[in-house]
Formats: structure tokens, sequence, C-alpha cells
């Protein structure tokens, strides 16, 4: 059969699997590449399975946008850690991941041809799911410190935009927003009458008493503001598949339609696992996110011994403070092309990470370095050999 083209040509290839064949290819090779979790789900969401189980019309399609239950709960903690009051002008809707929220929302409220803000680095899925839906990406770099540039935001809007998307805590750089900033962010999609998309899957990743924002609390945003959250990170429930969105009321006939045309409905094994989690005590996230624990425990004891590494490259690297997710964003002081250095590091020195181009930056040459998928003791193994093989290859 001859080649067919197809909009997917347009589309970068993702790059976790392109690394994770080099893996493949040179066993023994730690990786602090993909953004996971280390731990387990709760054991609450284990339990909450017999309940599942318990109802034999589970078997059964649910409802498109969520089961009852877990809309209920997540009204709740929606309302407690986040602020935002689900009324008559918002609503929620269970995703397969936050990676389908995002292009639900892209699909509800483009056209082909519209445009969409992306602050660069951005997160490589969601500049995937803006060229599926056939629509442009519009590149707005960060500061020197990956913070948001409001000014730029305003200047790049065009009759065509009809979104700006932030990522705070942020993949790949690690940085928080601040309060301020994402209220300038959001009274610029008011004052243009546009959507604010809000990516919050890394809400509980914050360190060093920085506080975690979400724009849908701010007053009078309901209308154009649509937020993002997953449970694969803070609750280890990444292959479960189970995300959220909370999006303007008026959204919901096309979000559905986008939904019940992929999805039919979120997968009802995963919203039981998901509502059980919910059900877990503090001390969950605390001893494994470790944020606002003390001493310091869990990732946030192993982001203390990564950046305590990675110190010692000062010079080789740039390496902007980041108090949010579990990722650093190291501009690398070489002429080399950012994927060659990945593929050098991981067959000479079995250490992986991401390349910068893949988050749309190619004026220099960056990595992304995960580390929430990491012991201690395997951290340690690991940044050593990064620290190791930048010093090698880059000053060779």
């Amino acid at each position: 059969m001859k080649s067919l083209t197809s909009r997917m040509q347009a589309v970068q290839s993702p790059i976790i699997p392109v690394v994770g064949e080099l893996i493949k290819n040179s066993p023994g090779t730690i990786s602090l590449g993909q953004g996971v979790v280390s731990y387990n789900p709760p054991h609450e969401a284990i339990e909450f399975l017999a309940k599942f189980l318990a109802e034999p019309d589970n078997n059964l399609y649910k409802s498109v946008e969520g089961i009852p239950p877990l809309l209920t709960a997540l009204t709740g903690k929606l309302q407690a850690f986040n602020g935002i009051e689900i009324n008559g002008e918002n609503c929620i809707v269970v995703t397969a991941g936050s990676n389908m929220g995002f292009m639900n929302a892209i699909l509800a409220i483009t056209n082909p041809g519209d445009e969409i803000i992306l602050n660069t680095p951005y997160y490589f899925n969601h500049e995937m799911a803006i060229a599926m839906a056939g629509c442009r990406a519009v590149l707005v770099a960060t500061d020197e410190n990956y913070q948001l540039r409001k000014e730029a935001i305003a200047q790049a809007i065009t009759p065509k935009t009809r979104a700006v998307v932030t990522i705070s805590p942020n993949n790949p750089t690690g940085v928080v927003y601040s309060e301020a900033a994402l209220r300038q962010v959001n009274q610029i999609c008011a004052t243009h009458s546009i959507y604010h998309i809000s990516d919050e899957a890394y809400e509980y990743f914050t360190y060093n008493g920085v506080k975690h924002v979400s724009p849908g609390s701010f007053s009078n945003s309901s209308e154009y503001t649509i937020s993002l959250y997953s449970f694969s990170k803070a609750y280890g429930f990444a292959s479960w598949r189970i995300g959220y969105m909370v999006i303007p009321k008026h959204l919901l006939v096309a979000v559905k339609k986008v939904q019940d045309t992929i999805l039919i409905c979120p997968p009802v094994i995963s919203q039981y696992a998901a509502l059980g989690a919910l059900q877990a005590k503090e001390d969950y996230l605390k001893s494994h996110i470790g944020a606002l624990a003390q001493p310091v425990v869990g990732i946030a004891q192993v982001r203390q011994l990564v950046l305590d590494s990675l110190n010692r490259l000062q010079g080789l690297c740039t390496i902007i403070p980041a108090n949010g997710a579990f990722y650093f964003f190291l501009k690398v002081h070489t002429q080399m092309d950012a994927f060659e250095l990945v593929k050098q590091l991981i067959q000479e020195h079995k250490v992986a990470v991401i390349p910068g181009t893949t988050f749309g930056i190619d004026d220099g040459c960056y990595l992304r370095v995960a580390y929430g998928a990491l012991q201690k003791e395997t951290a340690k193994e690991g940044i050593e050999r990064l620290v190791q093989g930048l010093e090698t290859i880059v000053r060779s």
C-alpha cells in the first residue's frame, strides 16, 4: 500500500519511547528521564476496588463526565485545597489523565487554524495536541528564570488566539509561578475574551514553603478558566489514567462530545480507585512527597540530594532554582546538539535525561532532569553518573 500523508506528519514524535529504546539497548542505565514517581497508590485506592467489583453493573458504560461519588469527592477537594467552588458557572469532567483533559479543551474551544499561546519551554504533549487539532502553537519565551513574561504574552495575542496555557508547578523547568503572575495572565485572558488553560498536574509538589495557586480560584474567573488535574503524580496513578478538568459550564456539551467519541467514559475501575485515593490521610502525601514534612523525607529529600550534586556543575551548566514538580532544566554550556549529548550520556555513562529540543528550546543545549521516580540510593548513583558524564563529555 502506498504511503499516505496525514495531519500526523506535522506532529513531533514522543521523545519518551525514543529515549526508552536507547535505554533498552544500554542495560544498567539509570533513567532521569520520564516524569513518574517511585511510590504506589495508597492502600485506600486498592481497597475501593472491592466496591467496584461488588456492583455487577459497574461493567457497563457510566456517565461521560464521571461517576457521581467521585464528582462529589472532587468538589470537596477543589474547595478545600484549590479554593475553587463548583457552582452554576463551572463543572467537573473526569478524564483518562490530564493529557486527555487538555485534548478535550483544545478540541472544544478551537477551529482549525486557531492559535494557542504556549510559554517556552513547553510541555511537549501540549504542543502535539495543538498540532493534531490543526491549530498553531504560538511560542512565547519565558525570562532567564523561566518565569512568565506578561507583556510578551499580551503582545502575542491575535484575533485567532483562543487560549493561553500555563503550567505551575512547571514541566519541564520545575519553577512555580507566583499568584501575581497568574493573576496577570488570567486578567489578560479576561480582557481579550480568551481562555486561560491552567495545567496543575504537580499541584502538591512544592518546596521551601512555596504555595500552589489555582487561577480557577480567582474571583469571576469561572467563565474563561480551564483547570487540569491529575492523579498520576501525587497518588502514583500513572497507568490508571485518571485526571479531571474544571471547565466553564458553557463548554460542557462540547467537551462531552469529544470525550464520548474518544473514550465514552473514564475507566470506572480507575474512578473507584481515585475515589479511594481521596480518602487517604494527609500523611500519605507528606511521607512520599515530603514538601511539608520535618525532617525532609520522600521526593523532597531526593530533590535536595540531586540539587547538591548538580551544584558541582556550576560554570559548566546554568541551574535555575526550581521550587516545584520534580524536575530541573539545565542549560549546558556547549555547542553540542542536545539529543547527541543525551545519546552519549546513555551509551557511555549509563544515565538518561531528556533533550530540551523536545520542549521547544533549540537555541542552546538544554536537558531536563527528572528525579521523582528515584529512591535516595538510586538518585545518588544516577546524579553522580550525570555529573561525571557531563564533566567528561563537555570538557573533552
